[in-house]
């Protein structure tokens, strides 16, 4: 019995036990890549489907194996990325080879499919970057050359170069070459060990085809190349080959060039030879429209209330894995309890280990609304409204502005609290009502005298 066959009889035993919308959440997804010394390997497509079939559906698994195979198996989750890398690996060399040349290197581009410039959300904090990326796509090896990516962690540096790479692949022949640092160094490192009878230069030879052949090379995460000089020399090199041959050399950092203390001068030096672009943390519209595309790409049936996309929206700002991953933990929580809806309430449950300081922030906020709507007679809804009159289009200024000030919010954050108002209206109200206490000293003591009345 083959594996796909023996895995459809598995899912044949799960199915009837779980509700239709977790089997095609959690099991759907999932395959058998082998089973030996009565262990089955079963590959996942993410993180979170590792993690929540263990602590939830092990003993599915366990029970459904256990009577297809008649063993008692036991089976580890490994993710599709993993299996790949380790087939690489093995592919790179056998240790019971006694030649390696290089044709040994057989080229895998190791890009990922599924990140495109069609499924890149973009807004102004990643705007001048999608661009650029796109250009270099359109025209490699031309315009930008080198193109140089940098931001934190998780605003989506790596799905652009993905996104560069399979444009590329789909409209010309060039071959293209996606490693992260770490495989750079690895694939270095194996220059300088000698095996049985293979010799420094099969390495060598195998480095450099697989190196210098490519018409694109992708490489991730620069910043773990700072702390191997001879890998840096290399890749100098590397570099050099490639740039003068005209190949698009594309490169991702956490820092600028210049705040890779530890990189070689003549590195940063050709890093500044094209182009350098940066991604900014996502900003409200752009987070919120995030969160909506990617709960429209899990096609599930739970509705999540607009309210409930405002809250992650407003308490999650870094970058778009913590968003990410804050959706898929208010999906699989919704889904474990049963929830065919998801309101406020349901989403503060969920996510009260992601989101720790969202509650008490808003009630910050709050306590500033209602001492301020006191203080000039009005109601906090009035704050919030859209009204315009000077008599509370003031006042809200005031509290915007203390919001600001005592609570440190951002604009973003503070709009939302405000009816949803534009981070632009939090920005003029704040400049406005810091110029009029410097200004004048009624309205300072005015501020002042909120503050005191704020518990």
């Amino acid at each position: 019995m083959n594996n796909e066959i023996l895995w459809n009889k598995v899912l044949d035993e799960i199915r009837p036990k779980v509700n239709e919308m977790v089997y095609v959440t959690w099991f759907k997804p999932i395959k058998l890549y082998k089973i030996e010394n009565n262990m089955a390997t079963i590959i996942v497509p993410q993180k979170i489907h590792q993690k929540h079939i263990e602590e939830t559906y092990s003993d599915f698994i366990k029970s459904a194996l256990a009577k297809v195979t008649n063993n008692i198996c036991d089976f580890e989750l490994v993710l599709e990325k993993d299996i790949q890398i380790e087939q690489e690996q093995i592919s790179f060399i056998n240790p019971n080879e006694t030649t390696l040349n290089k044709n040994t290197y057989q080229h895998s581009s190791n890009l990922n499919k599924k990140y495109t410039f069609d499924n890149f959300i973009v807004g102004d904090s990643n705007r001048l970057a999608t661009a650029t990326a796109l250009a270099v796509a359109k025209s490699p090896g031309e315009s930008y050359n080198p193109l140089f990516i940098y931001g934190s962690s998780g605003l989506g540096k790596t799905h652009l170069m993905h996104a560069i790479g399979n444009y590329i692949e789909e409209n010309t022949n060039q071959r293209v070459l996606y490693v992260s640092s770490k495989e750079f160094i690895d694939d270095y490192t194996r220059i300088s060990r000698k095996g049985n009878n293979l010799t420094n230069y099969d390495y060598a030879d195998y480095f450099q085809n697989k190196y210098h052949s490519v018409d694109v090379l992708i490489i991730d995460d620069i910043q773990f190349m700072t702390t191997t000089p001879k890998t840096q020399d290399e890749f100098f090199h590397t570099f050099n080959f490639l740039h003068d041959e005209k190949k698009q050399i594309i490169i991702s950092s956490d820092r600028s060039p210049n705040d890779l203390n530890k990189l070689e001068e003549r590195l940063k030096t050709r890093f500044c030879w094209g182009v350098m672009v940066d991604i900014f943390p996502p900003e409200l519209p752009l987070r919120k429209n995030i969160i909506i595309k990617k709960l429209a790409a899990l096609n599930l049936s739970i509705e999540m209330k607009e309210d409930v996309i405002d809250y992650i929206a407003a308490n999650i700002s870094t970058d778009v894995r913590s968003l990410e991953g804050a959706i898929n933990r208010l999906m699989s929580y919704s889904l474990m309890m049963g929830y065919n809806e998801i309101n406020l309430s349901i989403a503060i449950d969920a996510l009260k280990n992601i989101i720790t300081k969202g509650t008490s922030e808003a009630t910050n906020i709050q306590k500033i609304q209602k001492v301020v709507a006191d203080q000039f007679q009005i109601s906090v809804d009035d704050l919030k409204s859209k009204k315009r009159s000077a008599s509370i289009a003031f006042p809200r200024q005031i509290a915007m502005y203390l919001s600001r000030t005592i609570l440190n919010e951002s604009f973003e954050r503070i709009g939302l609290e405000f009816g949803g108002k534009d981070h632009s209206t939090v920005m003029h109200s704040c400049e406005k009502i810091k110029y009029e206490i410097d200004n004048k000293e009624e309205i300072r003591k005015t501020v002042e005298e909120i503050k005191q009345n704020i518990p």
